[in-house]
């Protein structure tokens, strides 16, 4: 089982904690919403919860709930420009469907 995050979420996420002035890592996880039922959250991680499973990524640490894992497993996180849009990309290989808006997945 493995998250992982591509050097430029790395360095995207490691500015917004420097700006914030704390934060040890990022939480990934999942909520049910939207259109194909499943959709990404992420928080900033300031303190670990004893059921946390975590994953370095450089100096970084990403953060997932065991219930989250089951569907995040193998994941990897980038962070991508492309024109006047940025943001954030989830290359999950579970997924096997998503809405045609791209806020919502299906595994």
């Amino acid at each position: 089982m493995a998250i992982t995050m591509t050097s430029a979420a790395q360095e995207h996420v490691q500015r917004f904690l420097a700006n914030r002035g704390k934060g040890i890592g990022l939480r990934l996880g999942i909520k049910t919403t939207g259109c194909s039922g499943l959709s990404y959250v992420l928080e900033f991680v300031d303190e670990l919860q004893s059921e946390d499973v975590v994953f370095e990524s450089g100096s970084l640490k990403v953060v997932v709930d065991p219930k989250s894992l089951v569907y995040l497993d193998g994941t990897e996180l980038d962070y991508t420009r492309e024109g006047l849009n940025e943001g954030f990309q989830f290359n999950n290989p579970n997924v096997t469907a998503e809405c045609g808006c791209g806020e919502s997945f299906h595994v």
